[in-house]
């Protein structure tokens, strides 16, 4: 019934009025349940009070069926024909068989069976009003007053009226109602509610804060950096509406035959009274026939495995992606970032000549200040601890993956990788030792057209990266792959020591969604990258996984699943809640379906009324909500693990 009374999840439907409306409906469920139980005590403890007990019967089962049939009429203008037909037909099919003279007759049986469905459309109602609940709680997280220091004073102001570079002021115990850099102030900062990590986070000035989490130790002094729907959490609210909104393929196929379902049953529903000419049977029919928990199978599940992703920080913006995820065999990982900790520092610095260590740094840092590449990160960050001073650069120019030129004091210097340098027709010194760069990332430094030294960069791996891969492919993942722009000795060390099928080094963008494109031919194939520097890799993989991705609208915009922490351990967290939610989906449909033909099969041997077959519809719905309900739990023993070690 998933377009019964108020069960489409929509995004112009708040969840306040679906409270509303789901209040209005257990009114009417207690009203007519009442009158219906008055009916039956009538005619057991006054059995001579027959108009009474009827009226009473009647009553409650138009209370009972009328917001019910108010809904199937409503669909059949809309052009629409949904399961509500067949509920409504079976509730007026027993009014219209009711009799005076049997108190209650029919009219009874009518307000159990309309008693019944009327609950249980209540129970989908609630079940699939998800995504506004996730929202609503979404939207708790974030206060609406804000301390705002102004003119070096501080005001209470509505967090609306905040504008881009305000400064703010949050205490211990608040929460942070926009993402802002810290300007001032220490604390540790719990961002469960974004990352999905138990594990507190130290932030100081200069780090990022987003709006959602929480300020547990310090008074921190705030720049604004982002509002509203800008803010990260804006961007999971909007994740979390887009997959509760978006379908997977098995309820598109479901809604393309629903059409057909009705019609059929009504005429299975003719031809009984033609044969038997008894309504009660064709009543029961109609009843049973209601694929209510058929049509919850998918949408109780993929509510509960949304749920269970967002709170491990896992969150899908097509629930599509969420069923493909069980479908794939093969993993292209980036290095750099994804299986490493992606912070390079400088382990060796070999100048030639007379060039002096801090003379080449200096160089090197100074052209690379204008990059954001993890490699000029590290050299500035050296030059900084060096207490160097950089020199002022002109004609800066980064060729992506390669390395950069720049104009330092007039002098051409590039910094860069040693093929990139020797197509620039700058050759290395003969007696260069290659063998010294085995396992370092490297880079040359060109100074007046001549290399002057190298660089050796390394980069650790994560501590959870093998343990994740072993997990993949224990959940059937048959092939790992590892692409890099990285050397090939430091992407050999790291195939190795990750026992990775197969790796790709000295790889471009270009290079890397080629490698990709033919992964796709032999297996469905899931890139992992961070976003930034992957993005067309991932868009290009049937399945793009951005790590990290909190705060980075490349890696929301790049990927179709966005991890919010580095914690590799969600990888193979998100490829069993895929598989255990297509698992699920499949149980449920088979239980909607034997329910549905083992009611029909009784109804054949003279074995089900009415009643039962209300009762019996009822049930099956409860059974397919409660064993979607276990995919919440997915998960769990990752957060208890996380609160053990933090303990």
């Amino acid at each position: 019934m998933s377009e019964n009374i108020n069960t489409s999840v929509n995004n112009t439907v708040s969840s306040d009025d679906n409270r509303k409306r789901s209040l209005v409906l257990v009114g009417f469920a207690v009203l007519g349940g009442m009158l219906t139980a008055n009916s039956f005590i009538l005619s057991y403890f006054l059995p001579g009070q027959t108009f009474a007990a009827t009226f009473s019967a009647l009553f409650g089962a138009f209370v009972l069926a009328m917001p019910i049939i108010y809904t199937a009429i409503k669909d059949l203008f809309s052009g629409k024909v949904y399961m509500n037909e067949l509920v409504a037909l079976a509730i007026l099919a027993a009014l219209a068989g009711g009799n005076y003279q049997t108190a209650g007759g029919h009219f009874q049986n009518a307000g159990v069976i309309a008693f019944f469905l009327l609950i249980t459309i209540i129970i989908e109602s609630r079940t699939a009003s998800g995504a506004q609940r996730s929202i609503e709680e979404l939207v708790k997280l974030t206060p609406t007053q804000v301390h705002l220091v102004k003119d070096g004073a501080e005001v209470d102001a509505d967090v609306m009226s905040l504008a881009l570079g305000d400064v703010i002021r949050v205490r211990p115990g608040e929460n942070f109602p926009v993402d802002a850099v810290v300007l001032s102030g220490e604390t540790i900062v719990n961002q469960a509610s974004i990352t999905g990590e138990s594990m507190p986070v130290d932030k100081v000035a200069g780090d990022d804060v987003y709006a959602g989490t929480q300020n547990l130790t310090g008074l921190v002094e705030l720049k604004v950096t982002r509002l509203g729907e800008d803010t990260t959490l804006g961007k999971v609210k909007s994740m979390i509406m887009q997959a509760e909104n978006s379908r997977t393929p098995i309820v598109r196929i479901i809604d393309r035959y629903a059409g057909y379902y009705t019609p059929t049953i009504l005429m299975l529903a003719g031809i009984t009274w033609w044969f038997t000419g008894d309504i009660s049977k064709v009543i029961t029919l109609l009843v049973i026939a209601c694929p209510g928990a058929i049509m919850l199978a998918s949408p109780t599940a993929i509510v509960a495995a949304v749920a269970a992703a967002a709170r491990l920080g896992i969150f899908i913006k097509d629930v599509s992606h969420l069923e493909l995820a069980a479908r794939i065999r093969s993993f292209v990982f980036d290095k750099t970032g994804t299986l490493t900790d992606g912070l390079l520092s400088v382990v060796k610095l070999v100048p030639f000549g007379e060039v002096t260590p801090a003379e080449m740094l200096k160089l090197a840092a100074s052209a690379e200040a204008n990059s954001n590449h993890p490699t000029a990160v590290a050299l500035v960050k050296l030059a900084n601890e060096a207490q160097l001073e950089l020199s002022q650069v002109s004609e800066f120019k980064e060729t992506h993956g390669k390395g950069v030129n720049a104009v330092i004091d007039g002098v051409a210097v590039a910094v860069g990788r040693g093929n990139w340098l020797q197509e620039q027709e700058l050759a290395l010194p003969e007696d260069f030792d290659a063998a010294a760069t085995e396992g370092l990332s490297v880079v040359f430094v060109a100074r007046n057209n001549e290399i002057i030294g190298w660089i050796g960069l390394s980069d650790k791996i994560r501590k959870e990266a093998a343990q994740a891969l072993k997990d993949l492919r224990n959940l059937g993942i048959r092939q790992v792959a590892m692409v890099t722009g990285d050397r090939e000795s430091v992407a050999e060390k790291v195939a190795n020591v990750l026992d990775i099928d197969e790796f790709r080094s000295e790889c471009l963008p270009e290079a890397k969604v080629e490698y990709v494109e033919n992964a796709k031919k032999s297996y469905p194939t899931a890139v992992v990258g961070d976003g930034v520097n992957d993005a067309p890799a991932l868009a290009e993989g049937d399945l793009g996984i951005a790590m990290g991705a909190i705060g980075s609208d490349i890696a929301i915009n790049s990927a179709s699943i966005a991890l919010m922490t580095n914690d590799l351990r969600r990888i193979p967290m998100l490829i069993d809640l895929s598989q255990k939610s297509r698992m699920v989906i499949y149980q449920n449909l088979c239980i909607g379906i034997l329910f549905v033909f083992g009611g029909m099969v009784l109804l054949v041997f003279d074995k089900m009324t009415p009643v039962g077959a209300a009762i019996l519809y009822t049930l099956s719905t409860l059974v397919v909500i409660f064993n979607s309900a276990r995919l919440v739990r997915t998960g769990e023993e990752l957060t208890l693990e996380d609160n053990k070690n933090k303990k």
